[in-house]
């Protein structure tokens, strides 16, 4: 497990895309026939993948976490963006179509990750935080949910909002999960922006052609700044910065939070024509 040191607000301005890139960017996601998780001390935010073929992947617990196993103290989300595939816990399987999500309580012990077909493998999202109730392990068929339509073809800026883990669907100790796709033709996220203080998030890209990019729009409103990202590269954003990017195509993104509340609609609101 790798370790992301999240910048402030006070350093922000005076660093470069290289260190911004450092900083914020997670990249290496989804290797074949691994697990990869980054630990970020913004909010104990673990990030990560599994990429099962042949034989399942067990998420282990590391050293670091101080832990007997990984979910002795923590919640997580999983979503699955590749092909078809199985999460077991304590010997009880999941089956995950792509988009399908579950959500796996503390107290947790034993997570398998496998495909159905390695040719086509299961690549499954892995979002954890810190948790201090206990909630049952719930899987979550996103094509029996209800979505959002937001946004309009005129601003290019048309989206389906999916919500997976929250206050009104499947409960969490404090995560909060849910996946936004961009209609063809529409290229802009989450604007106009908003910050949320007593929340971080992470920005999962995806569903993008290997050759396109996001402009990630990242800061406080008076000085923004962007990360270029990649295909299945994430983005962290804490909660005194914007987050909100365009595409040079449409795209789907995964975004989760974690922190003091799971209030979706806890935001804090800003103009474009205050943005600099």
């Amino acid at each position: 497990m790798r370790f992301i040191q999240v910048a402030d607000a006070v350093r922000y301005p005076h660093m470069t895309q290289e260190e911004l890139r450092a900083a914020f960017l997670i990249d290496g996601l989804f290797a074949p026939g691994r697990i990869e998780l980054a630990y970020i001390d913004l909010d104990r935010t673990v990030v990560g993948s599994a990429v099962p073929l042949g034989e399942p992947l067990q998420l282990e617990t590391d050293s670091e976490l101080r832990a007997e196993y990984f979910t002795e103290r923590r919640e997580l989300g999983i979503l699955n963006i590749g092909g078809a595939g199985t999460v077991s816990v304590n010997g009880v399987g999941h089956s995950l179509a792509n988009l399908d999500a579950l959500y796996v309580g503390r107290g947790n012990e034993l997570i398998l990750f496998s495909s159905i077909d390695s040719a086509h493998p299961a690549e499954f999202y892995l979002l954890s935080y810190p948790a201090h109730a206990n909630y049952p392990v719930a899987r979550i068929n996103s094509d029996s949910l209800e979505s959002s339509l937001l946004g309009a073809a005129e601003t290019a800026n048309h989206r389906r909002i999916t919500r997976l883990i929250h206050l009104d669907g499947v409960r969490s100790s404090q995560l909060v999960m849910g996946f936004t796709r961009l209609s063809p033709g529409s290229v802009w996220n989450t604007m106009p922006a908003h910050t949320h203080m007593r929340r971080s998030e992470v920005y999962l890209y995806f569903n993008l052609e290997p050759e396109a990019r996001i402009m990630h729009l990242m800061g406080p409103a008076h000085e923004t700044r962007h990360i270029v990202v990649a295909n299945k590269q994430a983005v962290v954003s804490p909660g005194w910065s914007i987050h909100a990017g365009v595409g040079t195509a449409n795209y789907t993104f995964c975004w989760g939070m974690g922190g003091e509340n799971q209030v979706y609609s806890d935001m804090d609101p800003l103009a474009i024509a205050d943005l600099k």
